[in-house]
């Protein structure tokens, strides 16, 4: 198992901004793609950003030119720095990751605890 340790969810007003980071808790061998998915209440999970090791971008065309997904390949750290957030952004947001453990391991997916996102006045 590879933990990946999300943060800096909370409560914020529409227009705000907030930054997520999840990080991989243990030495591993490699990470591939990395990225943030969200659910709300009631509906089923969705991309929000991917990010590849060697930079390729992808956004939901919910979220594009608001969020920026970047990543730390020395600290196997990938971030979501989101803008002008709206009360449609509220979720909870997952972080997701393809993790090689070990050189005699496979690359295998692995999902962070979620952190809630909620915007409102």
């Amino acid at each position: 198992q590879v933990p990946l340790v999300e943060s800096g969810g909370g409560l914020v007003q529409p227009g705000g901004s907030l930054r997520l980071s999840c990080a991989v808790s243990r030495s591993i061998f490699s990470v591939n793609v990395m990225g943030w998915y969200r659910q709300a209440p009631g509906k089923e999970r969705e991309l929000v950003a991917t990010v590849r090791s060697r930079g390729t971008l992808n956004y939901a065309d919910s979220v594009r030119d608001r969020f920026t997904i970047s990543r730390d390949n020395a600290k196997n750290t990938v971030y979501l720095q989101m803008n002008n957030l709206k009360p449609d952004d509220t979720a909870i947001y997952y972080c997701n990751a393809n993790v090689r453990a070990a050189f005699d391991d496979p690359y295998r997916n692995y999902w962070g605890q979620g952190t809630q996102v909620t915007v409102a006045s």
